[in-house]
């Protein structure tokens, strides 16, 4: 079984609470990120992911000037490093979210998304 610290992906896209959808969402489509995590002090307080960014959207809200803060989901749950990746599949799929950011304690080390987790599966198969 493949541990989520040996599956997740180390750099992680962040940004302030603050910041305007619009910016994110573009730096989302330049980068290929799935989620932002949104730190305040380098602590994570939310997490922002493209359903967020097509719900903000879908509002009719200026996003130039909206924050990620009004969009993100609060306090996202978060993972240990050492946690299967079969347990993390099923805690997403339960739970409906496609990505878990990994920490240790407060120190954010990376995420992990539903694609990795599948992705370890199938090659655990083959």
């Amino acid at each position: 079984m493949a541990r989520l610290g040996d599956i997740m992906t180390a750099s992680v896209f962040a940004a302030a609470p603050e910041t305007p959808v619009a910016e994110v969402a573009k730096n989302m489509v330049k980068g290929r990120f799935g989620s932002v995590l949104v730190t305040r002090s380098e602590m994570l307080i939310g997490i922002l992911t493209e359903r967020d960014v097509l719900r903000a959207a879908a509002s009719g809200s200026d996003l130039t000037q909206s924050p990620v803060s009004a969009w993100m989901s609060k306090d996202p749950e978060t993972v240990a490093p050492d946690l299967d990746s079969e347990d993390a599949a099923q805690m997403m799929l339960t739970q409906g979210f496609r990505h878990l950011p990994v920490v240790d304690g407060n120190t954010i080390l990376g995420i992990v998304s539903l694609r990795d987790v599948l992705a370890t599966r199938i090659r655990k198969a083959t």
